[in-house]
């Protein structure tokens, strides 16, 4: 059975709380509920690296200068820190993530993203996941990790903060209760929005994610520029395309096109889809990888971008596959304005049939089998390939592949 992935919360964000204190606390039992302060001495022209918690309720907090760390909290334990120790424990920690996902893209050595859509069969929904983590984390090594679950990254780096320490978070998955979950936030937790832009946006008025998603994108584009003003409309709607990147697979591979004129033939946008995802199936065919993921990807006039996925129960290679995937997730997308662009990709690679990696068949349903109509599908794409680079030399004649649903 296809599953459609999206209509679920499964990327989590999980950062370690205070983690270089923490561990420290933890090594030393007499420094637990007071405030440590790892970095440099408190007579010296140095940075803190990381606060604990007791000590931030003074106000000390990481790149501030261990002289005002000091003039603010004078009782505090300023240590240099183990970073060898740090190190140790990180490895640790992701050893503990890989047990959920091999899908794990690490962003500091205590902090970093999970797609754990995969994982639903035999660990439960992504939240329970989350959990789970959390847990493992606090009885196997005495420390704490806040998590944030959401559909996307950007949503799930906002709920990781907002139950910290030791919280775990979870983003609706609905577009418009993300919307209002989101609207309070200052517009400074948007990612790529800094002191400066925070300063600029909040002189016009802009203080909330909530006020960016009252400000028409042709307004926000002549204060900001249309590259900005782009990509804060669609953060501030909760859209984020980033996928979590590791370096055991390859991103993506994928197709978009643009509409001269915004389409409402949805007869036209369906076939340009098809063609586009024979050339996504072609390519992955050149490439020698099966996938497991087809995103299908739309843009209405006003940058609007939704992306609508799908994780297979086996991984394929085949232009049917992809085609009859991307038409379902089309058909079942509310369509009430004139499309922009469309795209389709497919992800979540493995070098061979899913059903023969170890690795990846661990996060798939055993008792799913690849059939031999799947292999005939395969079959028929590779002549097809064959077919077009003989017959085409280079032009841009295509093969069309009827509907096989």
């Amino acid at each position: 059975m296809i599953e459609e992935a999206e209509s679920r919360a499964g990327i989590l964000h999980i950062d370690m709380d205070a983690f270089f204190a923490s561990v420290e606390q933890r090594e030393h039992p007499e420094w637990r509920g007071k405030p440590v302060i790892v970095g440099s001495g408190p007579h010296e022209r140095g940075v803190v690296s990381t606060a604990s918690y007791e000590a931030r309720k003074f106000g000390v907090h990481s790149a501030m200068p261990s002289r005002e760390a000091y003039r603010l909290c004078p009782h505090g334990i300023f240590t240099p820190g183990n970073h060898q120790l740090y190190s140790e424990v990180s490895a640790q920690i992701f050893e503990i993530f890989h047990r959920y996902t091999p899908f794990v893209e690490g962003l500091s050595c205590d902090e970093a993203f999970l797609d754990v859509y995969g994982s639903y069969r035999l660990f439960g929904s992504a939240f329970e996941i989350g959990e789970k983590i959390r847990k493992s984390i606090r009885e196997e090594l005495q420390l704490t990790a806040s998590v944030g679950v959401a559909p996307n990254k950007f949503l799930a780096k906002l709920a990781s903060d907002m139950n910290k320490p030791d919280g775990i978070t979870e983003v609706p998955t609905d577009p418009r209760e993300i919307q209002r979950f989101i609207a309070p936030l200052p517009v400074r937790s948007i990612f790529g929005v800094g002191g400066t832009l925070a300063k600029h946006l909040n002189q016009v008025g802009i203080r909330t994610i909530g006020d960016l998603q009252n400000i028409p994108l042709k307004a926000l584009v002549g204060l900001l520029g249309e590259n900005t003003a782009e990509h804060l409309h669609m953060l501030a709607f909760g859209y984020d395309e980033r996928e979590v990147s590791t370096d055991r697979v390859e991103k993506s591979i994928s197709r978009e096109y643009t509409f001269s004129e915004d389409e409402e033939n949805l007869a036209e946008v369906r076939r340009v889809l098809l063609e586009l995802a024979s050339d996504v199936g072609a390519q992955l065919r050149a490439s020698k990888k099966y996938a497991i993921t087809i995103k299908l990807k739309l843009r209405w006039s006003d940058f609007k971008t939704i992306t609508r996925q799908r994780t297979l129960p086996f991984s394929i290679c085949d232009d049917f596959s992809i085609r009859d995937a991307a038409i379902d997730l089309l058909s079942q997308q509310k369509i009430d304005a004139p499309i922009r662009l469309i795209g389709i990709g497919v992800s979540g690679f493995s070098n061979e049939s899913i059903t023969k990696d170890a690795q990846l068949t661990l996060f798939d349903d055993p008792a799913t089998e690849r059939t031999e109509q799947i292999l005939k599908k395969e079959r028929l794409s590779k002549t097809l390939d064959k077919l077009r680079s003989d017959v085409l030399d280079g032009g841009d004649i295509r093969l069309g592949i009827g509907d096989t649903r």
